[in-house]
C-alpha cells in the first residue's frame, strides 16, 4: 500500500524535521521515517473499519425502529437491506482487519456521534435511496454501495480530517492519499474469498522499502554536495533567500535524480514540484521546476548524469 507518493512525501517531512531539530542523528531519523511510514498503513486499516463502524452503527438504528415498531405497529417494519449488505459484512468479518483491531488502542466506538453523522449523511443521498428500493440484490451492487458511500462522504470531509488530526499528527497529509487505496481494496474485494480476502500489504515489495531507505540516506549523507549544485546555479543573494523547504525538497529531489538513475528523469522532477505545491508556497513548484532542469541539463553536459 505504501507506494513512492508516501515515501516522497514522508521524506520530505522527517528530513525539514531533521533539520529543524538541529540535524544530529541519522540512525534516529531514518527510524522515525518508517514508523511515519507504518503509521500511514494503520490510518488505511482505520478507514476501512470507520466502514464497519458506520454498519454498525445502522445496525442498532434498525434495531431501535424494529423494537419501536414491533411495540406499535405503525407504518413498515424497517428494511434491514442495508444492514444486511454483503460487502460490509464481509469486511467485518476480515481475518487481518480482526487481527489489526485486536492490537490496537485507538477505536471508532470512541466517536460514535460522529460516525452516527456519517450514517444520516449516507441515509440523506440518492444513491442509498435508489439502493434501498431497488428490487434486485447482489454483491456487486452491495459493493458498489459502499464504494459510492467512500468516495463521496468519507473522501474530502473536513471533520473527519480534523478528528484523524486529533488522532496521529503523522495523519495530518496522509489521507488523500490513503483513501486511493481504500477504493482500490473495495474494489478488489471478492466474494468469494470471504474472512480471507487479502488486504494490501504494508510494501508492495522490498524495492519500495529500500527506495525509502536510500533516498532518505543519500539526502543527508551528500546533503553538501546537492545542496553545493543549488547554490552553484543561483546567485548567492538567491541562495540565502530560498525557504528551508524548498531546500529540503530540492536536496531530497537530487538525492533521487542522482541515486536512482533507473526513474526517467521528468518523472522525478514532477514528483518533487507536487510535493511542493502540498508543503510550500504557490510559487514554490515553479521555481524549483525551472531549477532543478537547470541543474540536471549541467549534469547531463557534465557527463554526471545520464538523460532519462
Amino acid at each position: 500500500m505504501i507506494n513512492r507518493e508516501i515515501i516522497r512525501l514522508k521524506v520530505v517531512q522527517i528530513v525539514y524535521a531533521y533539520y529543524q531539530n538541529g540535524g544530529k542523528n541519522v540512525d534516529v531519523a531514518e527510524k522515525e521515517l518508517f514508523f511515519s511510514l507504518s503509521k500511514a498503513y494503520d490510518l488505511y486499516n482505520y478507514l476501512l473499519l470507520l466502514m464497519v463502524e458506520i454498519n454498525r452503527i445502522a445496525m442498532r438504528s434498525v434495531e431501535t425502529a424494529q423494537n419501536r415498531y414491533n411495540r406499535t405497529h405503525e407504518g413498515e417494519a424497517p428494511s434491514t437491506k442495508f444492514i444486511d449488505n454483503r460487502f460490509a459484512l464481509q469486511l467485518e468479518a476480515n481475518e487481518q482487519l480482526k487481527e489489526f483491531q485486536e492490537n490496537q488502542k485507538k477505536s471508532w466506538a470512541d466517536e460514535e456521534t460522529f460516525v452516527r453523522s456519517l450514517y444520516k449523511k449516507i441515509t440523506e443521498t440518492d444513491y442509498y435511496k435508489e439502493y434501498m428500493a431497488a428490487e434486485t440484490s447482489s454483491y456487486a451492487e452491495d459493493r458498489e454501495l459502499w464504494r459510492k458511500i467512500y468516495k463521496n462522504i468519507i473522501c474530502n470531509n473536513e471533520e473527519l480530517d480534523s478528528l484523524l488530526e486529533d488522532m496521529s499528527l503523522y495523519w495530518n497529509d496522509d489521507k488523500f492519499i490513503v483513501d486511493t487505496f481504500v477504493l482500490k481494496t473495495i474494489k478488489r474485494f471478492e466474494e468469494s474469498n470471504g474472512a480471507a480476502q487479502e488486504l494490501l500489504p504494508e510494501f508492495k515489495d522490498d524495492e519500495d522499502k529500500e527506495f525509502a531507505h536510500k533516498l532518505f540516506r543519500s539526502t543527508l549523507l551528500n546533503a553538501e554536495y546537492y545542496r553545493g549544485l543549488i547554490s552553484e546555479n543561483t546567485k548567492n543573494w538567491e541562495f540565502k533567500r530560498i525557504a528551508q523547504m524548498d531546500l529540503v525538497i530540492m536536496q531530497i529531489a537530487l538525492a533521487e535524480i542522482l541515486s536512482f538513475p533507473q526513474i526517467p528523469l521528468s518523472v522525478s522532477i514532477n514528483e518533487y514540484v507536487n510535493v511542493a505545491k502540498v508543503y510550500s508556497t504557490p510559487k514554490s513548484g515553479g521555481y524549483i521546476n525551472g531549477l532543478l532542469d537547470a541543474i540536471a541539463k549541467k549534469l547531463i553536459a557534465q557527463k554526471k548524469l545520464i538523460n532519462k
